[in-house]
């Protein structure tokens, strides 16, 4: 994906999209350095008991941002790669969240 300007460093996490050809980006994390705490004014201070030398000086806290997850498009990335003429294979690391009755596979209702 592209970087903005207040990120320092970012990853990606794209999946296959077997219909298009295509790898897309579910998540993405940045790491905004101090970038944005400095504008926002986000601080942590150092207190007495800790050295005489850098008491009361002030750091700016590093920032994270991150997208959870783009569920509409993991839910199409899972239907792309599982599917089968009669339904939707439940990928095995979900199978543990799944209901009873469809745990291994989603039939199409017809």
């Amino acid at each position: 994906g592209d970087m903005n300007d207040s990120a320092a460093l970012k990853y990606d996490l794209e999946a296959s999209f077997p219909f298009t050809k295509n790898f897309r980006e579910l998540v993405s994390a940045s790491n905004c350095s101090d970038y944005q705490s400095r504008d926002l004014e986000i601080r942590y201070g150092l207190t007495k008991k800790q050295t005489n030398d850098d008491y009361g000086k002030k750091e700016y806290v590093h920032m994270l941002n991150a997208t959870l997850c783009a569920l509409q498009r993991t839910l199409c990335c899972i239907v792309e790669n599982y599917q089968t003429e009669n339904g939707v294979e439940v990928p095995e690391v979900l199978r543990k969240y799944m209901p009873d009755d469809c745990k291994e596979f989603i039939s199409y209702k017809k």
